[in-house]
């Protein structure tokens, strides 16, 4: 079994930054550590509450309700906290 690895995302708006592993959603890590940098709703993709940008880094990603995250937002990095795992550090 394959150990998780740690990512840092750093929140380009208020220049916090958390750690994720590998394992985990955005979402969830950032609730870990107790910061408030992403709004956080339903927790399974489908209120869109917690939409953010990826502006830099590699992650994969859970499916996610269209009426929330059109193919065009998916393309540009716009997706759901809740549905992505870190592949690598992340700018948000």
């Amino acid at each position: 079994m394959m150990g998780l690895t740690y990512y840092n995302v750093v929140i380009e708006e208020t220049g916090e930054s958390f750690r994720c592993s590998s394992g985990e959603s955005l979402l969830v890590g950032m609730e870990r550590l107790g910061k408030k940098g992403i709004p956080v709703g339903c927790r399974c993709g489908g209120c869109g509450v917690c939409k953010v940008e990826i502006i830099e880094g590699a992650y994969q990603k859970r499916v996610m309700s269209r009426e929330y995250v059109s193919i065009e937002d998916e393309a540009a990095g716009r997706v759901l906290a809740c549905r992505v795992k870190p592949i690598s550090d992340i700018r948000i």
